[in-house]
């Protein structure tokens, strides 16, 4: 079940994703922080293997709020480019995940389906 679950919910970021390439938006890899990102590492190898792209996971605890004070560098004129102030602020990644092709095969079988099945559901909730 707890399988199933996560699945649905990684299937449901690779929808996502694949939207966001079809629109032109390129996808090269998924910076991951938080929660799920930093307690578990099943859901990250699986995120991985379904997305088939590689996951870095941050490791400060406040991304958010170290990439808002980067900005504010940059816009005080305190560095140049966001990219100096990511080199002089950053705190790096902790992790990070590669996808398995043994595994990514096996997913992109499941997706289809599981794609399939959402516009099943879709067509029959919308009619």
């Amino acid at each position: 079940m707890y399988r199933a679950l996560a699945e649905s919910t990684v299937f449901g970021a690779k929808k996502i994703a694949d939207r966001f390439i079809a629109e032109g938006v390129p996808v090269k890899g998924i910076i991951a922080l938080g929660g799920i990102a930093k307690k578990s590492p099943f859901i990250m190898q699986m995120c991985a293997d379904v997305l088939d792209m590689p996951i870095k996971v941050v490791k400060s605890e406040q991304a958010c709020a170290l990439g808002a004070a980067m900005f504010a560098a940059v816009a005080s004129g305190y560095y140049d480019t966001i990219e100096t102030a990511m080199d002089k602020m950053g705190g790096g990644f902790e992790r990070s995940y590669e996808p398995i092709a043994e595994n990514t095969e096996k997913y992109a079988k499941h997706y289809e389906k599981y794609c399939r099945y959402a516009e099943m559901v879709e067509k029959d909730t919308y009619n």
